[in-house]
């Protein structure tokens, strides 16, 4: 990923931040042939395992991405942040010769590493109660896997293969106006507030922090 210095984000907090923020990640493998297969897949992220980490998901036992990727070579994962079209005319220094453009801006995080199936029954329902518990967290009446009854899970889970992947790299880049002058990044908020809509408040938040990556994810 093309990443200029002063887009570059390299505090492992602030990148595992994201990533449990925005656990829908895009695995990305090669098989033996050369080919490419991206697959969106929600992840859990432990932090301790690892150099950079170790992440956790499971595919259906009908994908062949657990039997046909490569695991002699590096996967790739990437987990979107908030992003934004940003225009031109929220610029102050539009008037001062017109010499604008427009852009996007947006925060991602790219992972990388081996991919390794796990068919292990008790790890997956280990893997499935986590993820649930984590997502059902905060609602008012939490969905547990024991709600379900104990033979349609067990029959659930000999339908998934599970995947795990030490991270070997962690790349963030949060393109976030840090290259524009303070006038102009006070017009990309102001425009993104007025825009409205989730993302482009949450950009907004990511332009108004002081330093790349430093406003908190969401």
């Amino acid at each position: 990923m093309y990443t200029p210095t002063h887009f570059a984000e390299t505090r492992p907090q602030v990148l595992h931040e994201l990533m449990r923020a925005h656990p829908l990640g895009l695995l990305v493998t090669q098989d033996a042939g050369g080919g490419l297969d991206a697959n969106p897949l929600p992840f859990i992220l432990d932090a301790d395992r690892g150099p950079h980490g170790t992440l956790r998901g499971h595919v259906a036992r009908a994908n062949p991405v657990w039997r046909e990727a490569r695991t002699d070579a590096e996967t790739l994962i990437v987990f979107q942040g908030p992003q934004a079209y940003v225009s031109p005319s929220w610029y102050p220094s539009k008037a001062q010769g017109g010499k604008v453009v427009p852009t996007w801006n947006y925060v991602i995080v790219q992972a990388r590493g081996r991919l390794a199936p796990i068919d292990d029954p008790v790890w997956l329902r280990r893997l499935v109660g986590e993820l649930t518990e984590r997502h059902e967290a905060g609602r008012p009446a939490p969905w547990r896997v024991e709600d379900a009854p104990a033979e349609y899970t067990t029959a659930l889970l000999r339908a998934i293969v599970g995947i795990e992947i030490e991270i070997h790299s962690l790349q963030g880049k949060w393109k976030v106006s840090q290259n524009r002058p303070a006038a102009d990044r006070d017009g990309v908020v102001q425009g993104l507030a007025a825009e409205g809509g989730d993302q482009a408040r949450a950009m907004a938040r990511q332009v108004q922090a002081p330093a790349s990556g430093s406003g908190g994810i969401e």
